[in-house]
């Protein structure tokens, strides 16, 4: 996913499988998507504190930040996973980098400072903050060599990073699928000794697949690459 510049390359139609991965991850994005909206609309309503919303209505705005950064850098990111639309339309590939770099900045670096900052709920352990700390450092890592390799005219490394930034980034994706049918079935306790278990897992687990299918596609664009020569 190569936000600002692309290698030469010839244009191509686009073709329907070229949207399956694009609508998929737009679909994916659109749980945490609504589940901000809400959160946004509740916030601007003056909401009543509760131990649930505490933490959000004291400090708001690093959680404003990170909605509508997240939103914007999961959906816009989306078509970027399309080469036959990238290809027939590198400027507006070009003008969706420039928003797409300073987006997915903003989601990592409030993510991080609600983890530090924020007092955060029962079955937010350790473990799941951990998890936090790298996955919003390899984030920033990622876009930060992202763009190092832009400057060097490496558009597979590019490519790269930028697939990798956004895997990590669409972890609240994977997470509603992992547990939000556990959640709505179960109903459990946020205080439970089990609710907190499976979300630690479950939250885990889903960064661990993004990663790995970020890697995944990496490895079969660097393949198709080398067929190519």
């Amino acid at each position: 996913m190569s936000p600002t510049i692309t290698r030469p390359a010839v244009r191509r139609r686009s073709r329907p499988a070229d949207w399956l991965i694009p609508s998929g991850l737009v679909l994916l994005s659109l749980v945490p998507a609504l589940g901000g909206a809400s959160r946004l609309a509740e916030l601007a309503g003056g909401p009543a504190v509760t131990e649930e919303n505490a933490r959000f209505v004291e400090a708001p705005v690093p959680v404003l930040v990170h909605i509508v950064s997240v939103t914007i850098y999961s959906l816009l990111g989306a078509l970027q996973f399309s080469p036959g639309f990238r290809s027939r339309r590198n400027g507006w590939h070009r003008a969706a980098g420039t928003v797409l770099i300073p987006a997915g900045l903003a989601t990592a670096l409030s993510g991080l400072w609600m983890t530090a900052f924020y007092d955060l709920r029962a079955k937010d352990t350790a473990v799941v903050n951990g998890v936090r700390y790298v996955v919003g450092t390899v984030m920033v890592a990622g876009l930060i060599l992202a763009v190092r390799a832009l400057l060097r005219h490496d558009y597979v490394a590019h490519g790269a990073w930028m697939t990798r930034a956004y895997a990590v980034a669409m972890g609240a994706g994977t997470q509603a699928l992992l547990l939000g049918p556990w959640l709505a079935v179960a109903r459990p306790r946020p205080d439970d000794p089990t609710t907190i278990v499976v979300n630690t897992a479950g939250m885990t687990l889903a960064w661990v697949i993004n990663a790995l299918v970020a890697e995944w596609l990496v490895h079969r664009r660097r393949r198709r690459g080398r067929i190519a020569r």
